[in-house]
């Protein structure tokens, strides 16, 4: 079992900084990607940035320049620094795992954490 813990979110005003984490547990082969996706209630879920075990990391045009993501892959850990916040990035961010377990390498898992909301208003 593999289990994807957030932290992070909360309320920010419009131009604000939040840092979003996610700690990825279990019994892992390999992480790769990582990433954060959001949604906002009654719309689909949307990419946000991903990132590589070798660090490429790929954004929505939507948060390039604003966001930046990272991992520290000793720690099956992916961050992601939100700055310049708008109210359109008010949304519940859920974290993203590609996942190999220890047990069966060969399989290809994907895994979501529970979800942090991010609320931006003044």
């Amino acid at each position: 079992q593999v289990q994807l813990v957030e932290s992070g979110g909360g309320l920010v005003q419009p131009g604000g900084s939040l840092r979003l984490s996610c700690a990825a547990s279990g019994s892992i082969f390999s992480i790769n990607p990582m990433g954060w996706h959001r949604q906002v209630p009654g719309k689909t879920r949307e990419l946000v940035a991903t990132i590589t075990s070798g660090g490429n990391t790929n954004y929505a045009d939507s948060v390039k320049g604003r966001f930046t993501i990272s991992r520290d892959n000793a720690k099956n850990t992916v961050f992601l620094q939100m700055n310049s916040l708008k109210r359109e990035d008010m949304a519940v961010y859920y974290c993203y795992a590609g996942v190999r377990l220890v047990s069966d390498p060969r399989t290809y898992l994907e895994r979501w954490g529970q979800g942090t909301p991010v609320t931006v208003s003044s």
